[in-house]
């Protein structure tokens, strides 16, 4: 309509992603969430912090979520508000449970809340498995 001001591209920016848990899944994932980075020009220390602690919670689905060579979905939902970007990656598998033959060191949850000013470990209404981080982006370049 004539008169109303069109959404800026940070104030219409989310995204979701639903794919298959697979290893060369996490870097379309990375890629993704970084070409956001740069559309909505966060600085880059900012950008590599969200890439990697995104990375991080992907993997841990990949590794994780889905046991004996099962295969799931891997979502990821990011939403722009403000200053601040929240990324939710979500599984279907068994939940975050401590696993005595777990592959990982098990740094990345810690990695992930030293990276995002805020986490989340929970689950949905559908009882899915979600890590939510939240991103300022307030220092980002206007």
């Amino acid at each position: 309509m004539m008169g109303e001001a069109m959404p800026t591209v940070r104030e219409a920016a989310d995204v979701t992603l639903l794919l298959p848990a697979r290893p060369e899944n996490v870097a379309i994932v990375r890629h993704a969430l970084g070409a956001l980075g740069e559309v909505l020009e966060v600085d880059a220390q900012t950008l590599s912090d969200i890439r990697l602690a995104v990375t991080e919670a992907c993997t841990n689905v990949v590794v994780h979520a889905y046991p004996d060579g099962s295969e799931g979905p891997l979502e990821v939902l990011a939403t722009l508000a403000g200053e601040e970007l929240t990324v939710v990656v979500r599984d279907e598998g068994e939940g975050i449970t401590p696993r005595p033959d777990s592959p990982g060191l098990g740094l990345g949850l810690p990695l992930i809340a030293s990276l995002a000013e805020k986490v989340q470990l929970g689950h949905d209404a559908q009882k899915r498995t979600e890590v939510r981080m939240t991103f300022s982006l307030a220092s980002m370049a206007a």
